[in-house]
């Protein structure tokens, strides 16, 4: 029976999700789902790859919301703080910490937080009635378990939205695994993420799905090169991703005549696709760059992509603290600043002792 709990939810994940494949394959990406902040990526490191990865095997507790089953031994007793300020009010703050048992497996406990900020209420005829807030929030276990070389998480995790006193909830859990080749720096993952179930929506509005997404990705650091790269496929139980707004003016031809954009089949390909790439200038200094065309192409302006998708980050170790900074470019209009500071609080404990 040992184990028995995260080997069990893993296949239950990997199951709903493949029970939910159907009825979203014929839906677009935005404005279809709930709890849509579920994609975000709550680390500095995640943001610097991409905003997606579910191969970057390391020691950043905040990882386990890319993949449960990154969940390793280098993250043991580590706590995890992150901090991200989107446009105007937005923000989001982050928690996870890492502890591993030797009957039950390792385990992983996050909180994440999102806040768009107050704003101002009003009745029929005008009059103020104050500032209300909106906010959303998840809080969950992740559980991992390790035989030879895979490495099997679940996580399960409760989702609440809130607006003005008014709350929707949901279930969803994340499941995946981890290959990790026993002699060179090669990992290979597989994650189903954001499976689950709204249990009550808002007032008036009805239950709708949560954003699925079926991601594998790889990562490997070449023999003798400094540098660790990163290929992660994503949204893999559906197809077409690609959104052609239908009030854009097209081209004009020799005619004058107006061109609509139209589907691209190596558009939607690339859609699928992040890549990224670590510079490892020894055990305390990475340099990180990552590029998400699905981000790129649906945040671009009319006139300009400017370096919408593009990401930028660093990490550096000074004494026992590490920190995380990633630069990511939302688009012409706004980039977003993310912030991550982990250490051992073993290790904190034991020079107490």
């Amino acid at each position: 029976m040992k184990h028995f709990s995260a080997c069990r939810a893993v296949g239950f994940c990997l199951l709903l999700g493949g029970m939910s494949v159907r009825p979203l394959a014929a839906q677009q990406l935005g404005g279809r789902t709930v709890f849509p902040f579920l994609d975000l990526p709550t680390g500095a490191q995640q943001a610097a790859l991409g905003g997606m990865n579910v191969s970057a095997r390391n020691d950043d507790p905040t990882m386990l919301f890319a993949n449960p089953a990154l969940l390793n031994p280098e993250m043991d007793g580590r706590l995890a703080l992150s901090y991200v300020a989107y446009v105007a009010d937005i923000k989001q703050s982050t928690a996870a910490y890492v502890f591993n048992t030797e009957k039950y497996g390792r385990f992983g406990v996050g909180i994440t937080y999102l806040s768009y900020g107050n704003f101002e209420s009003y009745d029929a005829a005008g009059n103020s009635l104050g500032t209300f807030g909106v906010n959303e929030y998840t809080v969950g276990v992740s559980d991992s378990y390790t035989k030879g070389k895979f490495t099997f998480g679940a996580t399960t995790k409760l989702a609440v939205s809130s607006i003005a006193g008014s709350r929707s909830l949901a279930g969803v859990a994340d499941a995946g695994v981890v290959y990790k080749h026993p002699t060179t720096e090669f990992t290979v993952g597989l994650a189903v993420k954001n499976a689950g179930y709204q249990f009550s929506p808002y007032p008036g509005t009805g239950r709708g799905p949560l954003p699925l997404d079926v991601q594998i990705g790889a990562t490997i650091k070449p023999e003798h090169m400094p540098v660790r790269f990163s290929l992660t496929a994503h949204h893999l139980q559906q197809w077409d991703i690609q959104y052609l707004d239908p009030n854009a003016r097209g081209q004009l031809d020799a005619s004058g005549n107006e061109k609509k954009a139209t589907r691209s089949f190596g558009d939607n390909l690339a859609r699928h696709f992040t890549a990224s790439a670590a510079l490892v200038l020894g055990k305390g200094l990475n340099i990180r760059v990552g590029y998400n065309h699905l981000m790129r192409r649906e945040l671009r302006l009319d006139n300009t992509s400017g370096s919408a998708g593009l990401s930028f980050g660093v990490m550096l170790k000074i004494s026992t603290f590490q920190i995380d900074y990633t630069h990511a470019t939302l688009q012409a209009a706004g980039s977003s600043e993310y912030f991550t500071l982990s250490r051992s609080l073993d290790s904190l404990f034991k020079k107490k002792e």
